[in-house]
């Protein structure tokens, strides 16, 4: 795993983290280039972050964490909901919003939210798409909403009266969506 990033060095010694990354490797063989790229906006609880690591890397997308974390990368919470997979998972980590963004600046951008008036399974996706999602007690903010960048905000159909899904189950849904579009890499 590592950072990619301006600052990097800084970060990484703020976090104490150990920078290795056999996935890059793995995924290349397994799956080509990136498929779809996660983005996770201020993520605050481990377990969730654990899954949705497990879950890039079993459809060999890239997972984006996006500063501050609501925990430690060493969780032992977030390890345990990630089992082993964090070996396989491609992950970059980023002080802030603008710096993800300034790393990826052609790659369409789709925010995920409760907010959005389209829905996912009406989007075409694209490999090498960005899926934003919020953290888990607010979702993603006004300003990350309307930010230029953001090709459309896309929401998960839900009975009426219902706030919200889990975030580890609402990147499964969007993202295998994605990649049945793309044939599961197979096509």
């Amino acid at each position: 795993m590592g950072l990619y990033h301006r600052g990097a060095k800084q970060l990484r010694q703020s976090l104490n983290y150990r920078c290795h990354n056999p996935a890059d490797k793995w995924l290349s063989q397994n799956y080509g280039s990136d498929v779809f790229h996660i983005a996770l906006y201020e993520p605050e609880i481990p377990p969730n972050t654990g899954n949705i690591i497990r879950l890039c890397a079993n459809t060999g997308s890239t997972l984006h964490l996006i500063h501050p974390l609501g925990f430690n990368l060493d969780d032992k919470r977030l390890r345990r909901a990630g089992l082993d997979y964090h070996e396989y998972a491609s992950i970059n980590q980023y002080a802030d919003f603008s710096e993800m963004l300034d790393h990826y600046p052609q790659q369409r951008l789709y925010a995920c939210s409760t907010k959005g008036h389209r829905n996912y399974a009406d989007i075409e996706f694209q490999q090498d798409d960005i899926l934003l999602f919020g953290p888990e007690t607010r979702g993603l903010s006004d300003d990350v909403l309307q930010h230029s960048r953001v090709s459309e905000v896309i929401r998960i159909p839900m009975a009426a009266d219902s706030r919200s899904l889990n975030l580890s189950n609402s990147v499964a849904i969007i993202l295998y969506e994605a990649w049945r579009q793309q044939e599961f890499g197979v096509g």
